[in-house]
């Protein structure tokens, strides 16, 4: 299977794809006017107020929003809430900035997450044994790194298990495990990792990732001095300013790019921009010099996207229907939260019987679903209703094929089996807005529900409204002014309607047409009062 990273760069955004056989399975967007990204970021920041019934807390760390601290993501920081509300005897532990609960990092896969490679009863992803309440309080300076942008009205959400991703390894400050990805399957391999990390001079607190697979001890070790030398630089700029402030900033999306996505399996990396194939360079020759041959400048006239046809495939991500070869269709519809996911037969009628044509659109549709999700990044509860099947051999088949296809997504995922409605429930880990939501905005016309008024509905609105304003003005001429389509409809399909309102008022009906309107706008104009009447239905 051949892949290629492509990034397209311009100054008011980079644009980054993974392709797989010539098609698009990861899209990543970073835009000039949104900085950076906010996902790994390290803040010092300000607890604003702690919330007991929630077990949580709000701390600013300097952007519009207050960012959300879960009680499971605080490390104890007994020492700095002892000096905040005199309880001296409070830490006796001596624990540091604490442990890493699920990394920072969108690039981080699955696999590369402590909880993937090692278990042990003190992991941080179990419940606190302490209130949130015992643990910080209003006022207190905290160190976090942010674990989920901003998505829709909710703010980022932090943690004080902080963890710094490397091209080979991922720090993750005081905590005494090491592993190994799950991705390496090379036992051997494993063990000869393992024991680069258990000869370093640092301690403990590093997982070697995916592209450490045939790294050298040297290359190894000096990634891991590297990466200890940055916790201590921002160990001493936390100490040195008083939040909110920024202390610590993950890489931009090119480099980010390089770091998590460039690995070997991957067979050419393209860039349009000569200052970007420089940086990537720089970078590679730091970090991994055997990968700098596998970089290149795309030179072309047509854009390096519409080239490897990228566009159509991510104009295709936007679609809320999803056509299937066979004939059949697959339609996504999202809320803040929820995700739901329909399969239809569509234009497929089989060849043979019922159960053999559902059977057959519905793993067409598994491996369609299992792309988009990645590629489209939905994360959050997902529920898919798949053409009902009597069989229970056709339904276990179908959610172990989908299990089977989600096995490539770097998101966490975990899916229920199917039920005898045919619906499947499963959860997707969410770190950043979904493709949909980043490029597009709710319809100013439907304000994001999807839907507008029939145009006969609005003209009955429009009579009802008339019959109103003719009770305060009795005798008085009536104009109601709508959008051209509606007066056309007025006048031809409802004309009726519209001499049996003139009859029953005992008045005319002026009907004028304005262009500038709202389709679903109108408004009444009693003529001797020169009063508007105006509605939006």
């Amino acid at each position: 299977m051949s892949s290629e990273l492509l990034i397209n760069y311009r100054p008011y955004e980079t644009r980054v794809a993974l392709t797989e056989n010539g098609e698009l399975v990861e899209f990543h967007l970073e835009r000039g006017a949104r900085g950076a990204g906010l996902l790994g970021n390290i803040y010092q920041g300000r607890v604003v107020r702690v919330l007991p019934g929630l077990q949580a807390a709000f701390v600013d760390i300097g952007l519009e929003k207050a960012a959300f601290l879960y009680v499971d993501d605080v490390a104890e920081c007994d020492k700095e809430f002892s000096r905040l509300v005199g309880q001296e005897d409070a830490a006796a532990d001596g624990r540091g900035l604490g442990e890493l609960d699920d990394g920072p990092d969108e690039g981080l896969g699955d696999e590369e997450r402590p909880e993937a490679v090692m278990a042990t009863p003190a992991e941080p992803a179990q419940r606190s044994a302490q209130p949130i309440e015992s643990l910080l309080a209003e006022g207190q300076q905290l160190l976090v790194q942010v674990s989920k942008e901003p998505i829709g009205q909710k703010g980022a959400r932090v943690t004080t298990h902080l963890s710094i991703p490397g091209r080979r390894l991922v720090f993750m400050t005081n905590v005494a495990h090491l592993g190994v990805s799950r991705r390496i399957e090379d036992e051997e391999e494993r063990r000869r990792l393992r024991d680069i990390l258990e000869s370093l001079p640092f301690g403990r607190g590093f997982i070697a990732r995916t592209a450490a697979e045939g790294a050298t001890d040297y290359e190894i070790k000096a990634e891991a001095s590297f990466l200890v030398q940055l916790w201590q630089k921002i160990r001493e700029e936390a100490e040195s300013v008083r939040g909110p402030a920024l202390i610590h900033q993950e890489l931009d999306a090119t480099l980010k790019a390089v770091r998590d996505l460039f690995t070997d399996q991957v067979d050419l990396l393209i860039v349009d921009d000569a200052g970007q194939l420089k940086k990537i360079r720089d970078f590679l020759k730091a970090f991994s010099p055997e990968q700098t041959p596998d970089v290149s400048l795309y030179e072309g006239q047509t854009p390096l996207f519409d080239a490897c046809n990228v566009e159509t495939d991510l104009a295709r991500a936007l679609n809320k229907k999803v056509w299937l070869k066979s004939g059949g269709y697959v339609v996504f519809d999202s809320t803040e939260a929820l995700t739901v996911i329909d399969v239809n037969t569509g234009r497929y009628v089989g060849r043979r019987n019922l159960e053999e044509t559902i059977l057959k659109t519905n793993l067409e549709a598994v491996r369609e679903i299992a792309y988009q999700l990645r590629l489209r990044n939905i994360g959050g509860l997902i529920v898919v209703d798949f053409i009902d099947m009597e069989k229970e051999c056709s339904r276990d088949r179908v959610f172990q094929a989908l299990k089977e296809s989600l096995r490539r997504d770097k998101g966490k995922t975990k899916v229920l089996p199917m039920s005898d409605l045919g619906l499947i429930e499963m959860t997707r880990k969410r770190t950043r807005e979904n493709i949909d939501r980043f490029l597009r905005q709710p319809c100013f016309y439907c304000q994001g529900q999807g839907f507008l008024l029939s145009p006969v509905s609005i003209c009955h609105q429009a009579f009802r409204e008339l019959e109103l304003a003719a009770g305060d003005y009795p005798g008085e001429p009536l104009t109601l002014t709508v959008h051209p389509s509606l007066k056309d409809l007025i006048l031809d399909e409802t004309r009726t309607a519209l001499e049996d309102l003139e009859k029953r008022l005992h008045r005319p009906v002026t009907i004028r047409a304005d262009e500038t309107l709202h389709a679903e706008a109108y408004f009444i104009e009693v003529n001797s009062a020169a009063e508007r009447r105006s509605r939006r239905a």
